[in-house]
Formats: structure tokens, C-alpha cells, sequence
């Protein structure tokens, strides 16, 4: 039995994973993180300073984010990352203070299966064709940009190598912002207006040719719970930090 706390449990998609979690006949929900709801543990730390767990789940904000998941392993306690927010400086710490202490942390910007997928199907692609930019849409409220999707895929894709630019942004004339945020190397535009939920494209380019990849999320939260029960059941015997669902998929 795997023993779960939820941080965020109250929130949009916490509260759909509670359940299933609940429904599980292998994991067990032993602790749930709010700040507006008073049935709840007010903190990560409180609540890990009372209960047992082997994995916190987090889907708070990219305020709290880190914090709550550095309270987690300094406890021993294994950390699946659903919250947005978090830099590669940011993921290069959290990856040495949790091999330090021999627990893993499972990261992904969208737990979805068909956003896991964007994931490897861009990095095929960025091994064809040199050029590629990212658009990141989201709700107008959302503060972070760019989403953690977009940020994973960026990251994804230097991973493989830098895109070509015709013409280095440094060497932009007129207003450089135009040209979108650097981020690991790709350029990312993020958009926030009414309507959207997060969707994240890649659109890549070559002489004559264009080939956009796209995940669009729905207006419900059900696609990201199979793939955060997928890295709850994961993480046991992992140690440091795996990003991307998509390591998780056969």
C-alpha cells in the first residue's frame, strides 16, 4: 500500500486525484494540504510532521511549488510534481537535494497521456528538421509563463540540439520581446486569453515545409489523473529526479 498526501487536494485537479487515490485498492490517502479548507493540513511540513507518507503529490501553485516539494524530501518522502513553475535551475537542485536523501521525484509540466506524447514525438521531429519555435496558450489568469508544458518541451528539444535561426535575436531590429522568451534555447511565445485551458505547440520548419505537433487539454481535469497515478505507482525504489511522463511509458 502506498501511502499519499495531497497537496492542493482542494484545487482543480487535487481533488479528482484524491478520489481516485481513495478508490485505489493499492494507495491510501493519509493526508491532504489546503489553505482554504479547514479539514485540512495548512502546510506541507504540518502535514508531514504528523503523517506517514511515501508520496506527496503537489498541485498547488508555482508559488508554493518548490518550497512544499523540498519540505517533502528533507523528510524522506518520495514527491510527484503536477504544479507548474519551476526552472532547470530550480530542477537541477531539487534533483541533488533528492539524491542526497535516496528519494525520488517524478516531474511533469502535464500528466496527460496525449501531452506525454507531444513530448516524444517533438523530440523525433527536432532530430529531422533544424528549425522550431514553441507557442504556449493559456487561460488569461494563469501567472506563470510559460506553462510547464511548453517549459518541459523547450527543455526536451535541447536536449536533442539548438534550432536555427535566421536571424539571431540579438541581432532583432525594432522590439526584441516580439520574438518571444529564450527558453533553453527554443523560442516560446505564450499567450493568455479567455477560453483556453493549456495548449502547447511545436511548430517546426524546413525549406518548403511545415509540421506543427499540438496538445490541446480539455476543460476537465480527467486526463491528468491516470498519469499521476501512473508516477505514484512509479516512484517507489526511484531515486533523484525524472522528468517527463513520458520516461514513464513503454
Amino acid at each position: 500500500m502506498i501511502r499519499v498526501c495531497i497537496a492542493g487536494i482542494t484545487g482543480w485537479t487535487g481533488r479528482p486525484i484524491a478520489d481516485a487515490v481513495e478508490a485505489a485498492s493499492d494507495l491510501e490517502l493519509v493526508a491532504g494540504v489546503s489553505r482554504s479548507d479547514p479539514a485540512s493540513f495548512s502546510s506541507v511540513g504540518a502535514a508531514l510532521a504528523v503523517v506517514e507518507a511515501d508520496v506527496l503529490v503537489d498541485y498547488t501553485h508555482a508559488s508554493a511549488v518548490k518550497g512544499n516539494v523540498l519540505a517533502a524530501i528533507e523528510r524522506g518522502v518520495h514527491v510527484v510534481v503536477g504544479s507548474s513553475g519551476l526552472s532547470a535551475a530550480d530542477y537541477e537542485e531539487i534533483d541533488s537535494f533528492a539524491r542526497e536523501h535516496g528519494v525520488g521525484v517524478i516531474a511533469a509540466g502535464n500528466f496527460s497521456v496525449t501531452a506525454a506524447l507531444l513530448l516524444r514525438f517533438a523530440a523525433d521531429a527536432a532530430r529531422h528538421l533544424d528549425a522550431w519555435e514553441v507557442i504556449d496558450y493559456a487561460s488569461a489568469k494563469k501567472q506563470d509563463a510559460p506553462s510547464g508544458t511548453a517549459r518541459e518541451l523547450a527543455e526536451r528539444l535541447d536536449d536533442i540540439r539548438p534550432p536555427a535561426l535566421g536571424v539571431p535575436i540579438d541581432e532583432v531590429l525594432g522590439a526584441r520581446e516580439a520574438r518571444g522568451a529564450t527558453v533553453s534555447g527554443t523560442q516560446v511565445h505564450s499567450l493568455r486569453l479567455p477560453s483556453f485551458v493549456v495548449s502547447t505547440e511545436a511548430v517546426f520548419a524546413a525549406q518548403g515545409e511545415r509540421l506543427s505537433i499540438r496538445h490541446d487539454a480539455g476543460e476537465t481535469p480527467t486526463p491528468y489523473v491516470a498519469g499521476t497515478l501512473l508516477a505514484i505507482r512509479a516512484i517507489p525504489g526511484r531515486v533523484g529526479l525524472t522528468r517527463g511522463l513520458d520516461r514513464l511509458l513503454g
